[in-house]
This record gives C-alpha cells, sequence and structure tokens, in this order.
C-alpha cells in the first residue's frame, strides 16, 4: 500500500473531512482505506492506496474543489461590501464562485503538489497569490449598492449560459448522473439554495413536491428553469 496524506489546520477540520467523504468510496473502490487525524493544531487524511500515482488526480481534483469553493467563499464573506441580507449575500458569494469555477479549478489543479504530501492551507497561502488577486478584482466590481434586484439578474444571467441539468428530490440537489451535490457544506452548512447556485444549474428538474420557501426561491431565481414534475 502507499499512502496519500492531506494535511490542513485543525480549524479548518471540515475541510478535512469533506476531503475524507469525498476521497473514501473512490479509495475503497481501488482496494484502499482511509482515516484523520488531529495533532498539533493540524489535522490530516491519510489514504493508503495500491497505485498513489493512478488516484493522484482523483486527490487534486477534491482538493481543488475546497479552495474554489470554501477557501473562496471565505475570501468573499470577508471582502464583499455590499448591504444585503445574510441570506443574500450568501448567496450572491455562491453565484461568484459559481461564475468562474471552472477555470479556477483548471488554474488550481495545476498548483497542487504531484507527490504524496499535500498542505492544503500551504497550497493556498503559497501557490495561489495570482488567484487571490483575481479574485480581489472581482469583489472590486461588486458595487456597494448592489441591490437583491441585481442579485437576481446576475442569476438569472449565469443560468441562461450554463447548460448544467441538476435535480431536486426532497431537499437534495443531484447532479446529471444521480450523484448527489454537497459542495454546500464547503461553506459552513449544507444549504439546497446555496448548492443550487454553486451547481451552476441552467435548467433544474424537480421531483416530487417542493416546500412553499424553496419553491419561491426557484420562481425568482430560476423562473423559466425549474420544471416540475
Amino acid at each position: 500500500m502507499e499512502t496519500i496524506e492531506l494535511s490542513e489546520r485543525a480549524e479548518h477540520g471540515a475541510y478535512l473531512s469533506y476531503l475524507y467523504n469525498t476521497l473514501l468510496t473512490d479509495a475503497a473502490a481501488l482496494g484502499g482505506r482511509g482515516d484523520i487525524e488531529f495533532y498539533g493544531g493540524r489535522a490530516a487524511v491519510r489514504i493508503e492506496i495500491p497505485d498513489a500515482a493512478a488516484f493522484a488526480g482523483r486527490m487534486r481534483s477534491a482538493v481543488a474543489e475546497v479552495l474554489c469553493v470554501g477557501y473562496k467563499y471565505i475570501f468573499l464573506k470577508e471582502r464583499l461590501r455590499v448591504c444585503l441580507p445574510a441570506r443574500e449575500r450568501r448567496l450572491l458569494a455562491a453565484a461568484l464562485i459559481a461564475a468562474d469555477y471552472e477555470g479556477d479549478r483548471a488554474y488550481v489543479v495545476g498548483k497542487i503538489p504531484s507527490g504524496r504530501l499535500c498542505a492544503v492551507d500551504g497550497v493556498y497561502a503559497f501557490r495561489l497569490g495570482a488567484l487571490r488577486e483575481k479574485w480581489e478584482r472581482i469583489v472590486a466590481y461588486i458595487p456597494a449598492g448592489f441591490s437583491v434586484p441585481d442579485l437576481r439578474r446576475f442569476c438569472e444571467f449565469l443560468a441562461g449560459e450554463s447548460r448544467n441539468k441538476i435535480y431536486l428530490k426532497d431537499n437534495a440537489v443531484y447532479g446529471e448522473d444521480f450523484v448527489p451535490l454537497r459542495r454546500s457544506r464547503l461553506t459552513g452548512a449544507e444549504d439546497v439554495e446555496t448548492e443550487i447556485i454553486l451547481s451552476d444549474a441552467g435548467l433544474i428538474y424537480c421531483l416530487g413536491e417542493v416546500e412553499d420557501s424553496l419553491g419561491d426561491f426557484l420562481q425568482k431565481y430560476y423562473a423559466e428553469r425549474a420544471i416540475f414534475s
């Protein structure tokens, strides 16, 4: 067995839990196993796998997800200066993440070490300076007077540009392959509305009953793109 180790500050242990849950199923399918350990103010996920090189691409993809969603969400939350209610601020941050996710992810994957050891916070601090500068410019474009109608128009624009299809059933969000989507966990709490925006959905197929509050959200932000069965 070969070992891949992903480490983080203990205060970001939720990111390590996300990586553990994301990677363990794939590792187990290849005959591997994993565990989480906390030590000296840090935490680590260790994945034991028969062929670490063959698993490296999956590992880098998962780490990039944490950096491009979790770290970017914190970055935006700290810097956005808009007079929006808390819920709409959260949705705006999610929309800004979704708008550039694929480009950000492609860049970050190339910056993650190819070896078996990866400090997630180290990648962010020392390898993503140019990306953080880009995020700073994006924040600077958002005026302080950005309003709820502006947010709706922005979400409508993103949906109009997207070809992604997602499915909504029993307050859970699924991708085109019916795999549950849980990126909103990287923003601090699993939330259906945030998940939908993070998915960069172009069409939303609602299977079964939808709660009134969620139906109201879909009507406001995805009026012609939510299909109710």
